[in-house]
């Protein structure tokens, strides 16, 4: 079929175009819906199986015969092999656990739950079957930011539960209650800088400058709302010439962010260097009723906890230090967001039969 348009207008072509739009985004919340009903339909089976102890009742075989059973009564459906079953099984006890440790309604649970394709909840049960607070962080956070699957098993393997929100930093004490937390949970430490494919001797020039080449996956290992703005970032402060190592914008927190990249041992002059950033930045690029107070973050090759507390202590302006590393390997594919229409498409009516099968 040509895919030239069969009347060239401009209207015409507009109106095409819209259309094409708008079909696309319905697909995508069918798509959604599909999902969800297809997650709470596994949720309340793994419940029924529990909940009428199935296995008791009828013996070990009854999932591979229920399996056979549903598929004869439902013939064009898929998603009912014995495997899936049994996951959905999985699907109940891992958080049905959590809500025995954290109480909490259990719409609110199953609203997050459903909000992720069962591709994604496969791999979180096979890895954190009996850890239901870490699959939840994993779930919260694909929900969030729309990882893909690739995504999610990157930082999954990169450990990003055990290393989110780490970071030293004063921002308890230097920041608002209503955004201090949020400003912790933005920070790492380590960072996870192995996406440079750095194995050789280097100094900090080429580390930033293989930051800067790779940058889509490093801004997202620092996170959401990261917008990149300057590399050796020009301040006229008075009669010198400054330069910012990094320089960023987060737009969650609606702040400058000043990151200067160490290779060495954190000491004392390094935090003094960024507090000159922070305030110089506050003086001449934020500006009043739109960014709050710039926050700065020192990434280093190592620090001694107590001395950079210590320095941390010393400091009204909001800061925070980490340690970076180069050491773990990331997949060769790293996607930032969820699966495209085509992908949609193409998968949504796949068997799940022994396959990870993600929407």
């Amino acid at each position: 079929m040509s895919k030239e348009l069969t009347i060239i207008d401009k209207d015409y072509i507009r109106w095409v175009e819209d259309l094409s739009v708008r079909y696309r985004q319905s697909q995508i919340k069918a798509a959604v819906r599909v999902n969800r009903e297809l997650l709470k339909y596994y949720w309340e089976l793994g419940r029924d199986i529990e909940e009428m102890r199935v296995e008791e009742r009828w013996g070990e075989k009854v999932i591979k015969n229920l399996s056979v059973d549903l598929q004869r009564k439902n013939l064009n459906a898929t998603g009912l092999s014995r495997t899936n079953i049994y996951y959905a099984k999985k699907f109940y006890l891992l958080y049905s656990q959590y809500l025995k440790v954290v109480p909490q309604p259990v719409g609110q649970l199953e609203e997050m739950l459903f909000s992720i394709p069962w591709g994604h909840h496969r791999y979180l049960m096979d890895r954190y079957s009996k850890e239901p607070a870490k699959a939840l962080f994993y779930v919260r956070k694909t929900m969030e930011e729309g990882w893909s699957r690739d995504t999610l098993l990157n930082f999954m393997d990169n450990g990003l539960y055990e290393r989110e929100g780490k970071a030293l930093t004063n921002f308890t004490r230097t920041l608002p209650e209503t955004t201090s937390d949020l400003a912790q949970e933005l920070t790492k430490d380590p960072y996870n800088f192995a996406f440079t494919g750095i194995t050789q001797p280097y100094n900090e020039h080429i580390l930033k400058d293989a930051l800067l080449a790779n940058i889509s996956q490093f801004l997202l290992e620092l996170g959401t709302g990261f917008a990149y703005i300057g590399k050796e970032y020009r301040l006229q402060i008075g009669q010198k010439e400054k330069f910012i190592d990094l320089l960023f914008y987060n737009l969650n927190l609606s702040c400058y962010v000043v990151i200067e990249v160490k290779i060495g041992e954190f000491d004392f002059q390094d935090l003094g260097q960024l507090s000159g950033y922070v305030v110089a930045c506050n003086h001449i690029l934020r500006k009043e009723g739109r960014d709050n107070p710039t926050i700065g973050l020192l990434i280093c090759r190592q620090k001694d906890s107590m001395l950079a507390q210590y320095a941390l202590e010393g400091s009204n302006l909001p800061l925070g230090i980490s340690e970076y590393e180069l050491s773990k390997l990331y997949p060769e594919k790293v996607e930032g967001t969820m699966p495209t229409i085509e992908e949609i498409e193409a998968r949504l009516g796949e068997n799940l039969d022994g396959k990870q099968t993600e929407l």
